[in-house]
């Protein structure tokens, strides 16, 4: 290992990843399929990342299904290309893997609006709450919880609690809302929200539809109220995609994340998908999260071949972490 590598590996605390330069002449696509079978390596990656990240992944998904396929792989190295917290999750349930990501800064700004010290004080002045976190928070957070859910499993969750037992709902407010209202169950809601499904628009949302009448608004819950109201359809990431695949309709409006269209296309190449445009006017006019986007093929390629950035969970909160999650998968693994 040559000195450049060694001090970009020491480097990685500040940096958040391997900062050096990959020569062009690099095939990553075929570096990285053999560092998967040298290393016994597995990749996990999220429906938002790019799409060549996508494509080389052993496995895409949405928070649930990674989460599961976290709890089940047969790897010696978990490769999660995702962001910080999916990353935590996969270590929870295999503290004695090495999991890495390609660039430790990719965080989430829903559950940076949850700090543990303020949640905890939170719960403590609740005592006689069950405490249900939404799968997009800090280990830390988890370690305070009673159950975790996915926006795919979260009303199964709820359902779950006893009728009569108070329910804080963190940190997601507008999932939250949905969920209230899917259950007719009150809950205490943390007020954190989600940058890239608070961006939309909702008058250029309905100036759209009008240009496209025949196009059905779809929208994930964590948006906010107003843009779930004229939603046809409101679903988890891999619930957004089936409804794409098994809907009569031949367009969509597709209000979440941008990288969902990745997968959207390849499985419905003669459909017409149309992102929903956000408030403000950008380079991009549909959503996408920054953090996602962190991610790339040459931090993919390098993170693999160096090992590094390792994803550290401490022992404590993971052991505690790890209770609510395997009561989220046993409850969604019931018919």
């Amino acid at each position: 290992m040559d000195n450049t590598i060694k001090e970009a590996i020491k480097n990685v605390e500040k940096t958040g990843f391997i900062d050096v330069a990959v020569s062009e002449e690099i095939d990553l696509v075929a570096e990285i399929n053999k560092l998967k079978k040298e290393k016994n390596a597995v990749i996990l990656a999220h429906y938002y990342q790019e799409g060549p990240i996508q494509d080389i992944a052993d496995f895409v998904g949405d928070s649930l299904a990674l989460s599961q396929k976290a709890a089940e792989v047969d790897a010696d190295m978990i490769v999660f290309a995702g962001v910080h917290f999916m990353a935590e999750t996969a270590k929870i349930l295999n503290p004695d893997k090495l999991v890495v990501l390609p660039d430790l800064r990719a965080g989430c700004s829903l559950a940076e609006s949850c700090p543990p010290a303020s949640f905890k004080e939170f719960v403590d002045a609740h005592p006689d709450h069950t405490v249900v976190t939404y799968i997009n928070c800090s280990a830390d957070i988890k370690a305070l919880s009673d159950i975790v859910c996915t926006s795919s499993n979260a009303e199964k969750i709820v359902a779950s609690i006893p009728e009569g037992t108070p329910i804080i709902f963190a940190p997601d407010r507008n999932l939250g809302a949905y969920i209230q209202k899917k259950t007719g169950r009150e809950m205490l809601l943390w007020d954190g929200a989600c940058y890239v499904h608070e961006a939309f628009d909702i008058d250029k949302i309905l100036k759209l539809a009008k240009e496209n009448p025949d196009a059905e608004i779809i929208a994930h819950p964590e948006s906010q109220a107003h843009i779930l109201k004229v939603a046809k359809y409101i679903g988890s990431t891999s619930g957004l995609i089936n409804h794409v695949k098994t809907s009569p309709k031949k367009e969509f409006i597709i209000a979440t994340e941008a990288g969902i269209l990745h997968k959207m296309k390849a499985e419905v190449p003669n459909k017409k998908l149309i992102p929903a445009p956000v408030e403000k006017d950008v380079s991009c006019a549909c959503s996408e999260c920054h953090f996602m986007k962190m991610n790339s093929m040459q931090k993919l390629y390098l993170c693999m071949k160096h090992e590094s950035p390792a994803v550290v969970v401490p022992m404590d909160i993971s052991k505690r972490a790890l209770l609510p999650i395997e009561r989220m998968l046993e409850i969604s693994a019931r018919k």
